[in-house]
């Protein structure tokens, strides 16, 4: 189903009170957005400040000066309009592929909310025409490379911006077309830009921001997926379920470590598979399947630290100056700077990486004849068949990517405008690479389930919990028991479309984030 058939979210919420739920909403399809009364009469008093700004002839960067190495040139007043149209055009300067639509989407919808604050002086026609984008499911062509996360996002929402001056490209119901086009389809005129609407727009973290949230749904999702299969992998290894015992977690206090290890006793519970080597000879299993609450516990509590982060950033108020209208006065200073999101997805980038190379671990354990206690590459007829043996491969390349991948993007810093902006955070570099990473960490995760089902049904006629047998089910609608070697790729993308989809994730409790 694309985009725009899908069922629209209707969501009422006061600016600067947006919770991860709000933002997971967006994320997950088209949503219309009300704002309160009190959010516009907040834009009208902070419009009126720029007005008496600019009446009483008083000179101020960004409403009548030029920008960045030319804040010292004043602009006359009959061309202030003509200001911040070129702004628009003259930053519009990305490249690369498009952002995804729900990116898209978000940014769009982080955009109201920032300017919907009442502290940028933009007029509520802006907001009113950002909010019709969002109705129709008109989505800005963004391109994706292109911004260093220091005076904002300026190329990236330059070019989200482009359509409301009836410039740039749009998607509208799926397809592809010039902005000018897709506004007389929706009943909106290219609007004519008044003093600081330009830069109003281009400041802002809102594009590190969404994708920065982007990747820790994704990330989300992958996480739930990658606890169903360690659950299954215990099971198909044979492996004991003492560690995993609450007194063991409480001693130590860690959060996510304590309701980690909570899920896998309510995935485990009790199976004919667990009872079936209770007095076995093994003294214990290796750490990938025994340590599993350490880890996933570990990446649990940074990502939940990342959520408030991000959460905050996303009610925020992010470009300059601002308009404080209450005293009259309107304030330069550098909310701009995405240093806090940059850190935020480094830290991220670290978790991801860690269930990927968790997952991974776990696979190559099945695959071990001498560790799993399963025939040699999980297959019957083993040399004939080559069974997971490159399917592991192939989970073994993708942990190793991610570890390139993870390495922080927020200490490189390359000074920009004329060393007017000598420190960058790379924010958006940092936040968009987490989309490769999800997509690393969401196929390895597809191979271990894969592998898993297949563990336990080579332990038939014994059976796994009610629970995990809910979930081998499941990869098994997508994906029949290996009997002999085929086609291998079609499995990996359907179990992996699975988790995309977040339809694991009931099994565990829902949203853990």
């Amino acid at each position: 189903m694309s985009s725009h058939e899908q069922e629209r979210h209707q969501l009422s919420v006061r600016a600067g009170r947006w919770t991860l739920e709000h933002l997971r909403q967006i994320e997950q399809r088209p949503c219309s957005i009300t704002l309160r009364d009190s959010d516009w009469q907040d834009l009208e008093a902070s419009r009126r400040t720029i007005a008496e700004t600019l009446a009483a002839g008083q000179v101020t960067y960004g409403i009548n000066t030029g920008f960045g190495r030319l804040a010292q040139t004043r602009i006359d007043g009959d061309k202030l309009g003509q200001l911040q149209r070129n702004l628009i055009l003259s930053h519009a300067t990305g490249v690369g592929e498009p952002l995804d639509d729900a990116t898209v989407r978000l940014v769009l919808a982080l955009k109201v909310n920032g300017l919907a604050r009442g502290y940028s002086g933009v007029r509520p026609e802006i907001i009113r025409n950002l909010l019709a984008f969002l109705d129709h499911d008109l989505l800005p062509r963004v391109p994706a490379k292109g911004s260093v996360g220091a005076s904002g996002d300026l190329a990236p929402l330059a070019h989200l911006s482009l359509p409301l001056i009836g410039e740039g490209r749009v998607r509208l119901a799926g397809h592809e077309m010039p902005s000018a086009e897709a506004l007389q389809k929706i009943g909106l005129q290219p609007l004519e830009l008044h003093a600081k609407e330009g830069l109003a727009l281009l400041n802002g973290t809102q594009v590190s921001t969404a994708l920065a949230l982007r990747g820790l749904l994704r990330a989300e999702r992958n996480f739930n997926a990658a606890l169903i299969a360690g659950a299954l992998s215990v099971e198909a290894a044979l492996g004991s379920r003492t560690p995993f015992d609450a007194r063991i977690h409480a001693v130590r206090g860690q959060q996510g470590q304590i309701a980690v290890a909570e899920i896998y006793r309510r995935l485990l519970g009790s199976s004919d598979i667990g009872s079936s080597h209770v007095n076995c000879d093994r003294v214990q299993d290796p750490y990938s399947l025994r340590c599993q609450p350490q880890v996933m516990g570990a990446c649990l509590d940074h990502m939940r630290f990342v959520a408030q982060i991000l959460v905050r950033e996303s009610n925020a108020v992010s470009d300059n100056p601002l308009v404080f209208a209450e005293q009259g006065d309107i304030l330069s200073g550098g909310n701009f700077h995405a240093e806090p999101v940059a850190l935020a997805a480094d830290s991220l980038a670290l978790a991801i990486a860690e269930v990927g190379a968790l997952s991974e671990r776990r696979t190559a354990l099945l695959v071990d004849a001498s560790l799993s206690q399963l025939p040699a590459f999980l297959v019957a007829e083993p040399g004939l068949n080559s069974g997971f043996m490159i399917a592991h491969v192939t989970a073994a390349a993708l942990a190793s990517e991610n570890k390139s991948l993870a390495h922080p993007g927020s200490v490189d810093s390359l000074p920009t405008s004329a060393n007017q902006e000598d420190h960058v955070s790379m924010a958006t570099y940092a936040a968009r690479r987490l989309g490769e990473m999800n997509d690393n960490v969401q196929h390895i995760v597809a191979i271990e389930l894969l592998a898993a089902a297949q563990g336990i049904d080579f332990r038939r006629p014994l059976t796994t919990s009610p629970r995990l047998e809910e979930a081998h089910r499941k990869i098994r609608q997508v994906a029949a028991t290996w009997q002999q070697d085929r086609y291998f790729a079609p499995d990996i993308e359907a179990v992996a479309a699975l988790i995309d989809a977040g339809e694991l994730g009931d099994w565990v409790g829902g949203y853990l984030v």
